[in-house]
């Protein structure tokens, strides 16, 4: 018999994201199959503290991690005895959302250790993170995205966009922080509310269209695949903000859109674009805007997103023919291939 692969799962994080990020591990717990994979749960408090265990994972389970049974726990600074355990796993699943989980960060660490891990890397990771830089990376590959104003500190509070915008974060995810504005006096009161979550803030031009969202998979070889496009009707909500995301019944996602071959094709390849002008590897969803005259906007790329069985990226490739264990499987084999690959480097 084959041995089982040995799977570390970082899931929680420091960030607003973290019940998030335990709803998606508990989700991929379920998905890896037992007979392939020996997995261990790593569970990241708010407060930035570490729990391992191996086995069940029942440090993944509902609620916050604060006193973990049967754990080592890793304060940060991080101890060297807890980062050789965890280095002796084969590879590393980081279901981890926003600040100190997908910007890179983590991805440095496991780089540092010489860890094979799912999903892009550091500077990917850090470039998706920062909406402002990335717009700026998409437009300079020739890739549409909406217009933007960034306000760092000490600048004015300005829109030079007209209205309505949507104010937000630069570096996070969920729609936490986020506003839109519909005339000037609301501005300043918004930017305070995004200032609470990052010092850089995004005024962002509210473009009119459909919202669709594309999977990407894959690695420089393989080249990367899209999913179909899926289409995201907020049903009550005027757009797509926390509680349309999360809430029981908050939003549909249309599989594939009500659009032209054409367009939907067009969706795909720029999914693909994005993901390669970007340096993703493994897995991204990019969001777009599509206009009424068929132009495809770029909104944002998820380096990691949500990944329960039920969230969007998943139900794209169930609906592309890839169901969840098998997504799994593919993100895992993507992870040992690009470590061989790179392994090969000389530094």
């Amino acid at each position: 018999m084959a041995r089982r692969l040995r799977v570390a799962l970082l899931a929680g994080g420091r960030s607003s994201e973290h019940d998030i990020s335990l709803a998606s591990a508990r989700s991929v717990l379920e998905g890896l199959d037992p007979a392939r994979y020996d997995v261990v749960g790593v569970a990241i408090g708010r407060d930035g503290r570490w729990a391992l265990q191996s086995g069940d994972g029942a440090v993944l389970g509902p609620g916050p991690v604060t006193e973990p049974s049967r754990a080592e726990t890793l304060p940060v600074p991080a101890e060297a005895a807890t980062l050789a355990r965890l280095g002796a796993v084969d590879v590393v699943l980081p279901i981890l959302h926003g600040p100190f989980g997908e910007d890179g960060t983590v991805q440095g660490l496991l780089e540092l250790m010489d860890v094979p891990y799912v999903g892009a890397g550091v500077a990917a990771s850090a470039l998706a993170m920062d909406k402002d830089l990335f717009k700026k990376v998409m437009r300079d590959s020739g890739i549409p995205v909406a217009r933007h104003h960034t306000i760092r500190l000490g600048d004015p509070v300005e829109n030079p966009l007209g209205y309505p915008v949507f104010v937000k974060p630069a570096r996070l995810g969920s729609s936490v922080g986020i506003s839109k504005v519909d005339e000037e006096p609301a501005l300043e009161a918004a930017v305070a509310l995004a200032r609470r979550h990052d010092e850089k803030v995004l005024v962002e031009e509210a473009v009119a269209g459909m919202e669709v969202e594309c999977g990407v998979l894959g690695n420089r070889t393989p080249p990367p695949v899209a999913s179909l496009p899926g289409r995201i009707d907020t049903l009550e909500h005027e757009w797509y903000d926390y509680a349309s995301k999360y809430d029981q019944g908050g939003m549909e996602l249309v599989i594939p859109p009500e659009l032209p071959q054409k367009t939907i094709e067009l969706v795909q390849q720029r999914a693909v674009d994005a993901f390669v002008a970007s340096e993703c590897e493994g897995m991204a969803r990019v969001d777009f805007f599509v206009r009424d005259d068929g132009e495809v906007v770029v909104n944002e790329l998820n380096t990691i997103p949500g990944f329960t069985a039920t969230s969007v990226y998943a139900k794209l490739f169930a609906a592309s023919g890839i169901a969840y264990p098998d997504l799994l499987d593919r993100l895992i084999g993507l992870a040992l291939e690009r470590h061989e690959r790179r392994s090969k480097l000389e530094y």
